[in-house]
């Protein structure tokens, strides 16, 4: 029995991709998962992460849907909201692994709700659906680190031509500092420009 975990890195910041990913084991392989003792990415180090990650993809099989700064700001314009984009993702993940059972980060008010949407991607699929799942199942933990380092990865490909971006995240003071930088017209591709944060300091 094949079982999935997903989750995103860089949902909510100004800058770069958010990155969505599926981590794949079979049900007999899952305590190898286990004893590496996983946590929420949030809650480790970014050397600690890749460590992690290596030893994920050691032992399970991962895949990641990127969404570029631009196609998000693309499918914004359109009135598709960040929730639907992120379902979008999911889905393909879902599509790429076939799997039985997938438990997923509830991006959902109504986590059912979101349960039978997911469910409905492929027949016989069980989603299992909960806010903060990456404290709760390892393999949702385990999604979430590789998501994180390769989102950490396409943020470091951007520091070395910008130098210091901050977090990317609107709070940070670096970042806006560096949105400043620019009018909106040569904002660099990277930049979430439908973000409330550009609109607001340009």
């Amino acid at each position: 029995m094949k079982i999935i975990g997903i989750d995103e890195a860089g949902r909510g910041p100004v800058i770069g991709p958010l990155v969505v990913c599926g981590v794949a084991i079979e049900d007999d392989r899952l305590e190898k998962l286990e004893r590496l003792e996983l946590k929420d990415s949030k809650r480790l180090t970014p050397g600690r992460r890749k460590v992690l990650a290596r030893r994920i993809n050691k032992i399970a099989e991962s895949y990641t849907v990127s969404i570029e700064a631009k196609d998000i700001d693309n499918l914004r314009a359109k009135d598709v909201n960040l929730n639907e984009i992120e379902k979008i993702a999911m889905k393909k993940v879902i599509g790429h692994f076939d799997p039985d059972i997938a438990y997923i980060d509830c991006l959902d008010i109504k986590p059912q709700r979101f349960c039978d949407e997911m469910e409905s991607v492929k027949e016989n699929l069980k989603v299992i659906a909960e806010h903060k799942a990456e404290d709760k199942f390892p393999i949702v933990a385990a999604a979430s680190i590789v998501a994180k380092v390769e989102r950490d990865s396409a943020i470091d490909k951007i520091r070395k031509e910008y130098k210091d971006v901050g977090s990317g995240y609107p709070s940070d003071p670096k970042t806006i500092a560096f949105l400043k930088r620019f009018t909106y017209e040569n904002l660099p591709d990277f930049v979430r420009r439908s973000w409330a944060t550009v609109k607001k300091n340009m």
